[in-house]
């Protein structure tokens, strides 16, 4: 059974950003069948991280029918799930927890065009089963590279050095938030690499002295310094920096703060984001509209990267729904709810429309007040009481007695 395609949408072809060709990150990705697949791709390759307005609403719709399509003919969990959705709701899009994906592997492809298996929990616990074929990587990763183009951190011709604040790589690692990590390093040539999860041998310690020697060396140099990776680390190396009397350190100009992962397992420990973003410039000398923090999951690829106010908006490619606790109706903006994640990008995995386990609320673009018009939402914490453990979660363990 196939969704009904909406009337396809008026929107001028995407124009070929001039960066296609110095950057990588940036160069055409094709669908796996264009003929079943044009919205999705003209929806991707969309060159304005936050184009707003009914041109692109449209091409979303349109790009939402054909990925219900493609999944509905290719997975027989996914066409059930659809065939009892009421017409009614966004999309025709069935909420799958996220959850689900700890449970279950569940492929829309032939396990031979599997291009990447990522997991996104830590050492121990269950585990988010992620499989990406080519197109759904890559279109990720140029997602991420055109928000990081459009905030002008894509800049080949200057040497960083990087302090990564995830797992050294091993072998069998296979972790979403190490690969997202090492993947953005390559928006500058590295000088130096320094992790915090230090590899020693099947598993991994968190060295807080380690980070220290490393952000000292880095400020005499005359590189800026990338900071990327758990925000609860930097504020354990912060703490011990200070519990040890060293002066505050001034990175170079240009120094930038990429924080993800959330402070889970730790939330007794937490600070609130306004008191990490000032001890940051007080103690490391990065400026706070170069701290950013970011949300994403291995389930949902999409990049949620903030603005130069902090707000997280929905990038052109994804939309965000609040959904009740009790009746997972859709919420209107300032009511806290489960986050629902929208996106057509997937291919590999009938993962377009995921119920996460965090609570939120969504306000319209307007109420941020900088230059971008998407919805941005703020995320309160996790649902309830659970078992479950994240990456965060397995990194936090890690710090117990560090702090």
């Amino acid at each position: 059974m196939n969704p009904t395609h909406p009337t396809d949408p008026v929107i001028p072809p995407s124009p070929v950003a001039a960066t296609h060709h110095q950057n990588p990150h940036l160069a055409p990705v094709s669908v796996p069948d264009p003929a079943l697949l044009p919205h999705v791709q003209r929806l991707c390759d969309l060159t304005d991280p936050y184009a707003f307005g009914p041109a692109e609403d449209e091409l979303f719709a349109a790009a939402m029918a054909e990925a219900n399509a493609w999944h509905t003919e290719r997975s027989p969990f996914f066409r059930s799930l659809y065939e009892a959705t009421p017409p009614a709701e966004p999309y025709r899009t069935p909420l799958v927890h996220a959850t689900f994906f700890k449970r279950h592997e569940v492929l829309s492809i032939p396990r031979e065009d599997v291009e990447l298996h990522l997991t996104s929990s830590g050492t121990t616990g269950q585990k988010s089963q992620m499989f990406f074929d080519q197109w759904t990587i890559r279109s990720a990763q140029r997602m991420v590279a055109r928000i990081f183009e459009r905030n002008g951190w894509i800049t080949p011709e200057q040497e960083v050095n990087y302090l990564l604040y995830s797992y050294e790589p091993a072998p069998s690692l296979n972790l979403g938030t190490a690969f997202t990590d090492n993947y953005l390093c390559d928006f500058a040539p590295a000088r130096s690499v320094a992790y915090a999860l230090r590899n020693t041998g099947g598993e991994h310690e968190f060295d807080p002295f380690g980070c220290i020697a490393a952000l000292r060396r880095f400020a005499r140099e005359d590189a800026p310094v990338r900071i990327l990776g758990f925000p609860a680390f930097l504020f354990f190396t912060l703490e011990r920096m200070r519990a040890m009397g060293l002066p505050p350190l001034r990175l170079p100009e240009g120094s930038l703060v990429v924080l993800g992962g959330g402070w889970k397992g730790h939330a007794d420990r937490r600070i609130g984001k306004e008191e990490l973003y000032a001890r940051v410039t007080e103690q490391l000398g990065v400026p706070g509209e170069r701290i950013r923090d970011t949300f994403g999951s291995v389930e949902h690829c999409i990049p949620y990267i903030e603005c130069d106010h902090h707000r997280l908006h929905a990038p052109v490619w994804s939309r965000v729904t609040i959904r009740s606790t009790r009746t997972l109706e859709p919420l209107p903006y300032g009511e806290p709810g489960y986050l629902h994640l929208v996106s057509p990008y997937i291919t590999s995995v009938p993962a377009q429309s995921v119920l996460m386990g965090d609570l939120a609320s969504l306000r319209p673009g307007d109420a941020c007040g900088c230059e971008l018009e998407t919805p941005w939402f703020t995320v309160h914490g996790r649902a309830g009481v659970s078992r479950n453990r994240s990456c965060a979660v397995a990194a936090a363990e890690l710090m117990k007695g560090m702090a």
